[in-house]
């Protein structure tokens, strides 16, 4: 396999030469352009790209943090199984910082609850391997770009005859989400940055409905400088000259068909369900819901526990801005009653959220 020379992703020429070809392309133009991966999010504001791009040209975060989109019912779910006698409760690192209604898996780690950061859902079945006498949850959220992992840790269980692992699983599909925000009258995008990470996964064909449907470009592109000016170029140029289409500007990493080994191991485990999300509420199929034959694998149905009403966070607006609505300086708690060290919403807890990036990137 030949050796990627990253440094040309970087090279200030080329950054130099597209931003005055997305420049000459907008013109005097206004669009308004929506990245849906959060690793954008943070590449768009690390490499200061609002600030040298059009005026014209606005680029908005929209539900591409898994953390971020996952409901407060489900996060007070979790919370309600880390009270199970006994349980210990493993998820990733940005989750146990997430407030719900009135608590959060870090606040249930403080009060005493055996809740711990694993780096891989692998990790928490060697842990029930290891604690035969311990009830091992993991909590899986995500996208399409770690459901087969949950998808390996059922089937790694099951392989094992582990009788005490199970998986709350809140996993996500990103296409429902596009479609919400492309039918959403208080949006108008004119164009899709798809995202890269979830690409590798399911390839083009899920977002062919943005184009059918709605007559919305979408361009896959990575997450180096010239990644992201090469998308957002292409997708310049589509909305400008009115041919939508669905672009692949990220072929090193991104098949146009995905990984279908991935996609079958997927979809052996788990299957298509509704979902709430933050922002966007219940949306069809939006979700994935482990398969009625794994069933005493997945904590939701193995647990009946009780969860406490939800209620949502007096002037948070994280919803609106996972929707594109607002920027994540129009929250009146930005950077003031809500910060990476004291976040009120979960868009402030990721490394990959939108009210976090520009908290780190602001001017």
């Amino acid at each position: 396999m030949p050796t990627i020379d990253f440094a040309a992703f970087r090279d200030p020429d080329l950054v130099r030469a597209l931003v005055a070809r997305i420049r000459t392309t907008l013109g005097n133009r206004t669009l308004n352009l929506m990245e849906v991966c959060g690793t954008h999010t943070v590449s768009i504001g690390r490499y200061g790209f609002r600030s040298i791009l059009p005026a014209g040209l606005h680029l908005l975060s929209g539900p591409g943090c898994p953390v971020c989109v996952t409901a407060n019912a489900d996060i007070d779910h979790a919370v309600a199984l880390a009270r199970v006698p006994g349980a210990i409760i493993t998820t990733f690192g940005d989750m146990i910082r997430v407030p719900g209604s009135t608590s959060s898996l870090a606040a249930e780690k403080a009060a005493g609850r055996d809740v711990r950061v694993v780096y891989s859902p692998l990790d928490a079945v060697a842990l029930a391997a290891a604690t035969p006498e311990r009830e091992v949850i993991f909590m899986g959220v995500g996208f399409e770009t770690t459901a087969p992992a949950i998808a390996a840790s059922i089937l790694e269980a099951e392989a094992q005859g582990l009788a005490n692992f199970s998986v709350f699983c809140v996993h996500k599909t990103t296409p429902a989400a596009l479609r919400a925000i492309a039918d959403d009258p208080e949006t108008a995008i004119d164009g899709f940055i798809l995202p890269g990470h979830v690409s590798t996964i399911t390839g083009l064909a899920p977002y062919r409905f943005l184009v059918d449907e709605f007559g919305i470009p979408g361009v896959v592109t990575g997450f180096e400088p010239v990644d992201v000016l090469e998308g957002i170029a292409r997708l310049v140029e589509l909305a400008c000259s009115g041919t939508p289409a669905i672009e692949n500007a990220y072929r090193r990493g991104v098949p146009d068909q995905g990984n279908p080994v991935a996609q079958k191991l997927t979809a052996q485990v788990l299957e298509p369900c509704d979902a709430p999300w933050r922002g966007l509420g219940e949306l069809p199929a939006s979700g994935l819901a482990i398969r009625e034959e794994f069933a005493h694998l997945d904590a939701a149905r193995r647990f009946p526990v009780e969860v406490e009403p939800t209620r949502e966070h007096a002037g948070c607006r994280c919803g609106d801005v996972l929707r594109g609505i607002i920027p994540p300086t129009s929250c009146p708690l930005f950077g003031r009653a809500c910060t990476p060290e004291n976040p009120v919403g979960p868009c402030m807890v990721s490394s990959e959220g939108s009210c976090a990036a520009y908290y780190r990137f602001r001017d």
